[in-house]
């Protein structure tokens, strides 16, 4: 959440474009990460639209969209230990709300801030058909978006900016157990976000859980050159934001805890997994006049070379 009881970053980025190795079938999660390895001296590429629209019925009828693209690019040190970086670019933020002016919208876009870690490999065990992974993930963003854009009504909102203008550190456990017709992932991830002209963002903690099943084909037998899998997802995201920082204290209309189902598909190659999920609340307790999520549309797709 932002000041001002909305918020148009997408603080969960970093966290759904993490990215695994596809050098060999493999599904993964569309919204967070995975402990699954990245092969030493490989690199990943991958790309993921996220279209998020929240709402409220509050007497400021306010709707937000955003349109952003996650762009990211890993490579395997070693093959425990992979490094990343992702540039955000939002098409578009836009707050679209009623004031004693009438209905007004105000909006932005640009370069976001962008974000570096790591992920490594803590612990391993290879089963007949199956394997399972622990792995830490650790990181910072940078404040490299503009947190002082202004339109004609004056500077734009603190959660409309493209970037927060502090310095913000995120750490957390992964783990995967994959076996050759389904996978299951977890992961806890903790977001410190830091203090800019005396503003902070309220720390999130965050647990998210997905299984990828595959459908298609439905056995292996007899199958040596199919060309690529079909799986169906279920992917779950609890959220807890704290309350954001003012100079006068809190914001009272910030924060809160959020639930999250999200349904998809993804089509897994060799090479190339191509994915989409639709993230829907199934509950929120967000603070005072916080605004909530309708919906979030993520697609996109994987390259490893």
């Amino acid at each position: 959440m932002g000041s001002n009881g909305y918020s148009v970053s997408v603080p969960m980025l970093v966290g759904a474009v993490l990215l695994t190795s596809v050098s060999a079938v493999q599904s993964a999660p569309n919204t967070f990460n995975t402990a699954l390895p990245v092969a030493e001296g490989q690199y990943l590429w991958r790309e993921q639209l996220i279209l998020r629209e929240r709402s409220d019925n509050g007497p400021m009828d306010r709707d937000v969209s955003v349109q952003a693209l996650g762009s990211v690019l890993g490579y395997g040190v070693t093959s425990k230990f992979a490094v990343f970086g992702v540039v955000p670019y939002f098409f578009n933020k836009a707050l679209d709300v009623t004031t004693p002016m009438g209905r007004i919208e105000r909006d932005t876009g640009g370069f976001g801030d962008i974000s570096l870690f790591g992920r490594y490999t803590l612990y391993k065990k290879d089963f007949t058909g199956s394997t399972f992974r622990i792995a830490s993930v650790f990181g910072l963003t940078a404040p490299t978006g503009d947190d002082n854009d202004r339109d004609r009504f004056g500077e734009l909102p603190r959660s409309l900016q493209t970037g927060d203008g502090a310095w913000d550190g995120f750490g957390g456990v992964v783990t995967t157990y994959q076996t050759l017709q389904y996978q299951v992932d977890g992961q806890l991830l903790y977001r410190e976000n830091g203090r800019h002209d005396g503003f902070a963002r309220g720390d999130e903690t965050r647990f998210d859980a997905s299984l990828q099943y595959r459908i298609w084909p439905r056995s292996l037998k007899g199958v040596p050159g199919t060309p690529g899998f079909v799986y169906a997802l279920l992917e779950s995201n609890v959220i807890h934001r704290e309350r954001d920082e003012t100079g006068s204290g809190t914001d009272a209309n910030s924060g809160g805890t959020q639930w999250l189902l999200a349904p998809g598909l993804q089509y897994v190659s060799r090479r190339w997994i191509v994915e989409g999920t639709v993230q829907l609340p199934v509950a929120e307790d967000f603070n005072g006049d916080a605004i909530e999520d309708d919906y979030i549309v993520r697609v996109g797709f994987r390259r490893s070379f």
